[in-house]
């Protein structure tokens, strides 16, 4: 049936008009195909076949190369990540006057804390006096010791545990 349509329709149009439409329909293909060689003979200028080729195999070993560097990189980050989370992070230091109000300190004592990602690290402390300075190294394990804690030991300890907070 729908045969039958084509028919009546093809034999309403004229010659001329059929013949143009066929002339259009060629020059639109040859249009397409010279567009087609011109991307082509860009593609490949000078080059030839062999060439471009050589080309495509050279990218591809340059990515597998690039694929190779990255795993490398992603490992000595894995690494270093590692390394970074074992290593002082945070740094605290309180002056403090150990004898207040008589003067003899001048606030010339300090602690000072170091400790690493996980809170692990040492509080020095120093306390001076005229006559002498004493120094004391305390051994932290995530966050606290297992000696007695002064005050300020306490207060170098909670600023560096601050400063380890990304």
């Amino acid at each position: 049936m729908r045969l039958g349509k084509v028919c009546i329709l093809l034999r309403m149009i004229d010659t001329h008009t059929l013949l143009l439409v066929l002339i259009a329909g060629i020059a639109i293909a040859i249009l397409l195909g010279l567009h087609t060689e011109w991307r082509m003979s860009r593609l490949t200028r000078g080059k030839s076949g062999k060439s471009l080729e050589e080309s495509v195999v050279q990218s591809a070993s340059d990515i597998e190369r690039f694929k190779q560097f990255r795993k490398e990189i992603e490992t000595y980050l894995e690494t270093v990540e590692k390394r970074l989370s074992k290593s002082i992070q945070g740094v605290a230091t309180i002056r403090f006057d150990p004898f207040r109000g008589t003067g003899d300190g001048g606030r010339q004592s300090f602690a000072s804390a170091f400790l690493d990602e996980q809170h692990n690290g040492v509080v020095i402390s120093s306390i001076r006096t005229r006559e002498r300075m004493s120094v004391f190294a305390k051994p932290i394990k995530e966050g606290v010791s297992e000696y007695e804690l002064t005050g300020e030991e306490k207060a170098a300890i909670g600023h560096a545990v601050e400063k380890t907070k990304v």
